[in-house]
């Protein structure tokens, strides 16, 4: 069995880390009730490790109602029953670390569930110990609620309760009260939670909605969207009306910052530890990056929107990184195709599904290749394309509430296939959640391993291709010229440069190198063949050349 091999070292290892994200409710079930569990996450921490990734980000497993599947949360300091106990967390985070593999946990503190005994408290009356802690406020004078903000759940992103006859705020289901980060109470009670979790010895934390907790205390209207053409994100799908304004004044407001240095304070007392945070912010998304991340005193790292959308083309990934390093000068990003809230990026990215193994194994092979460090959704080292589903299949509330014209998150969720030929591919003995389809049965983990040429082979080559050049992890990055469907970029550190050519169309393209640019030699990437001749390089369709340059 292959050990994870750490690419970083000390209280730095997480730059120009790899992250598995584990999405543990679809991921190995051990008690036959068709829903994953961590013991079945630790039965398969053996095969992520032998990924050669760094670490591994769990979605939510703490006690929660599962209105959104564990985003909703009513004790950050307890494991769900439904998948299992504090010492099945302590098991499986024991045996992460002896594999080498650090542990990083989903911390969703922008808001909790309706049923969190703090919100319990909070809504009981206007005069009870917990009354502020979360964002209430006076209807206007004819009833309404008291702004314009939206829910990215559909509908005003206010709910009237009839105790305290006024509107708390909720940015996603209404079973999702906003905490009021304003309030020094709130801000100290959850630093408590995080310590709770350093102190059981996890490695770091990946912080959702970060850009959502404060909001702005006048309670402003927010303006209409004017829209931007060179944008490379977007708050929500087309179909949602939240997209529609210009979230100027309920999220990403200036406190943020002061929070976030005191929670570096707190993790910096630990050492080794990080937080990669969640950003969605438009167009806006990467000044807030930029504003989370540098100095050293905040975030480590983040990640957006940016490649989670449909588009691969070598005009896009260049503007994305090229934007991010005008942008952020003394940060960090995270980057990656997909996870568990957008559409796997095979079947965005493929147009004919007898693309979508080229494009997966194209797709690794860029991803190890840019400045940052990378996050993987599991299941994408099988090629795994978007489970189709019926109305009648689902359980997320964002596609339910939006069906027909967004299907929401349902299709990136199906369980992990691990046996092609055993009940439910290997996940569950009982019935599972969600479905598992044919074609992702066809992919399981059992027909792609030791087999040359599978996308499972190719993303262990490809890890061990980016450990192998300490380039890759955090060398210097630059664009070169080329015609638009061709991306050209070098990486450099320690004297190595390193040449890399992606040809995202599926037709052949040819580059021709500068008269002063000489390769040396050139580095077969895995499953890729491209031609070199009189400093030509010829690519296939979904062809990538790597080249050592003198």
């Amino acid at each position: 069995m292959r050990m994870a091999v750490g690419t970083g070292s000390g209280d730095d290892w997480w730059r120009g880390a790899v992250v598995y994200q584990v999405y543990p409710r679809s991921f190995q079930d051990t008690d036959g009730d068709g829903i994953g569990d961590l013991r079945g996450v630790t039965r398969r921490l053996p095969h992520i490790a032998s990924l050669g990734v760094d670490a591994i980000w769990l979605s939510p497993f703490f006690r929660s109602p599962q209105a959104d599947m564990g985003y909703d949360v009513s004790d950050y300091c307890d494991v769900d029953p439904m998948f299992g106990s504090l010492a099945d967390f302590d098991a499986m985070m024991a045996e992460a670390h002896r594999l080498g593999l650090k542990v990083i946990i989903d911390q969703v503190i922008s808001h909790t569930s309706d049923r969190h005994p703090w919100f319990v408290e909070s809504r009981s009356s206007r005069t009870n110990a917990k009354a502020d802690w979360f964002v209430w406020a006076d209807p206007k004078p004819d009833g309404t609620a008291p702004n314009n903000w939206l829910s990215i759940f559909g509908g005003p992103a206010w709910e009237w309760d009839g105790v305290r006859r006024q509107y708390y705020m909720h940015n996603f289901l209404t079973s999702q009260p906003d905490l009021n980060f304003h309030h020094p109470e709130v801000q100290e009670a959850l630093l408590d939670t995080v310590r709770f979790w350093l102190d059981r010895g996890v490695d770091g934390f990946r912080l959702d909605t970060v850009n959502f907790y404060f909001h702005d205390r006048h309670l402003r209207d927010n303006p209409p969207l004017v829209p931007d053409p060179d944008a490379t994100s977007q708050d929500a799908p087309e179909v949602n009306p939240y997209g529609m304004q210009d979230h100027l004044y309920d999220k990403t407001q200036p406190e943020n910052i002061a929070f976030m240095q005191r929670l570096r304070v707190l993790l910096d007392r630990y050492g080794g530890r990080t937080t990669v945070g969640e950003v969605g912010d438009g167009a806006r998304s990467l000044k807030t990056v930029a504003a989370y991340t540098s100095g050293g005193d905040k975030l480590h790292m983040c990640y957006t929107f940016d490649l989670l959308g449909p588009e691969l083309s070598a005009r896009h990934i260049r503007r994305c990184v090229e934007n991010f390093q005008a942008i952020v000068t003394d940060g960090w990003v995270c980057w990656a195709f997909s996870n568990h809230d957008v559409m796997r990026h095979v079947s965005r990215f493929a147009l004919r599904a007898a693309d979508r193994e080229r494009l997966a194994k194209l797709a690794i092979s860029l991803l190890a290749s840019l400045r940052g460090s990378i996050c993987l959704y599991q299941g994408e080292e099988l090629g795994l394309p978007e489970a189709e589903l019926t109305y009648e299949e689902l359980r997320d509330p964002y596609g339910i509430r939006f069906w027909p014209a967004f299907k929401g998150r349902d299709g990136c969720r199906t369980p992990m296939v691990w046996e092609r030929d055993e009940a439910n591919a290997g996940f569950s003995a009982g019935f599972p959640w969600l479905p598992v389809r044919e074609e992702q049965r066809a992919l399981a983990v059992d027909a792609q391993e030791g087999v040359a040429g599978s996308v499972l082979e190719h993303y262990r080559a490809t890890l061990a291709f980016r450990r192998a050049h300490a380039a890759l992890l955090d060398g210097d990055m630059a664009f070169l010229a080329t015609n638009q469907d061709v991306l050209a970029f070098t990486r450099e550190k320690n004297g190595e440069r390193l040449l890399f050519v992606f040809n995202l169309t599926g037709e052949p393209q040819t580059v021709q190198l500068a008269a002063d640019m000489d390769v040396a030699e050139v580095l077969p990437m895995p499953e890729f063949a491209p031609e070199l001749a009189d400093s030509a390089i010829k690519l296939a369709a979904f062809d990538v050349f790597c080249g050592r340059l003198g």
